[in-house]
């Protein structure tokens, strides 16, 4: 109840931020961003164009991965009018298909950059039941798996650039309080609604996606610090908040929901606050495997802190990520 009431009325944490603090507040001490190259998927809208509006406000150079072109032009655009002297790179990439994530990330290798930060912010929910062309049930891949990969492969150009500029490297993983909907076996569920259109459920397959991404969070950091890489992965919960997520399902049985929820809804200055907050506050340098909600850190669901759960996830991700199809 308290927590309730502390978070309607914005009372701020230990970090001093609060459920009503903005990207630009959260971000107003942050070091000069001009040295960092940041890499922010779904970037064309909401909170992710939020993200990037306000990190390309402190300076830092933005590479705009994106299934549409139009899209992602139309948001450097509106960013370039705001802050005129941004580098903003824009190209091309859709998380469900694992060949256009590997693609992407040899062409951004090719353009011989560094990266020193990365939000796998990009994700959807969907009321109706798809498969990839790889054979992964739709919001999984999506949300979760095309971002595994993706992460994957630019580690190592991560690990190098946080050696060569003595910088730590950032990853920033976009997850949801509802990650804590889900209960059961995450691979059975998954192999389920793959192979059966009549089990799937959009509620629990996005539930499922979001616990992917804190399971994916606590491994990868149990792994960077076995490298002893100087990179860090958090994950953060942004709020609730009204954005294209729901794309798919517009109309006066979502309004109503929207509505009735208003009181507990976040601006979208708001929802992208924790999400900048972990990828540039300096306080919290070192800060490695944790779960943020409202720009303070915050208990996954028992699942969520599984490290054996984590462990069997990365294994089976692996084995999806290179299995021909």
């Amino acid at each position: 109840m308290l927590e309730t009431i502390g978070y309607l009325i914005g009372t701020a944490g230990a970090s001093g931020f609060s459920s009503k603090s903005t990207a630009e507040q959260v971000t107003d001490l942050c070091p000069d961003l001009r040295p960092i190259t940041a890499i922010i998927t779904g970037a064309t809208s909401g909170i992710g164009a939020e993200t990037a509006r306000v990190l390309a406000k402190r300076g830092a150079r933005l590479v705009l991965p994106a299934r549409s072109f139009k899209a992602a032009e139309e948001t450097k655009g509106r960013i370039l009018a705001e802050f005129p002297g941004s580098e903003i790179i824009v190209m091309g990439l859709d998380l469900s298909k694992l060949d256009s994530v590997r693609r992407f990330v040899a062409e951004f290798e090719s353009l011989n950059l560094p990266l020193n930060l990365l939000i796998n912010n990009a994700g959807k929910f969907s009321y109706d039941h798809g498969v990839t062309e790889d054979g992964i049930e739709m919001t999984f891949a999506t949300n979760y798996l095309g971002h595994f990969l993706l992460t994957k492969l630019l580690l190592k150009k991560m690990i190098e650039t946080a050696k060569s500029s003595g910088v730590q490297g950032r990853i920033v993983n976009v997850s949801s309080s509802i990650h804590t909907w889900f209960s059961g076996d995450m691979i059975h569920y998954l192999a389920l609604i793959t192979k059966n259109k009549s089990e799937y459920d959009g509620t629990r397959a996005y539930a499922l996606s979001k616990l992917a991404n804190v399971l994916h969070t606590k491994e990868l950091a149990l792994r960077l610090r076995e490298m002893e890489a100087n990179v860090t992965a958090n994950c953060v919960h942004p709020g609730i908040v009204r954005t294209r997520l729901t794309r798919d399902r517009e109309g006066l049985i979502t309004d109503l929901v929207f509505f009735l929820a208003s009181k507990l809804l976040k601006t979208i200055p708001q929802a992208a606050a924790t999400s900048c907050y972990v990828a540039t506050d300096p306080r919290l340098e070192n800060v490695n495997g944790k779960y943020f909600s409202d720009c303070n850190e915050a208990s996954a669901s028992k699942l969520g802190s599984s490290s054996a759960e984590a462990a069997r996830l990365w294994a089976a991700s692996e084995a999806m990520v290179s299995t021909p199809r």
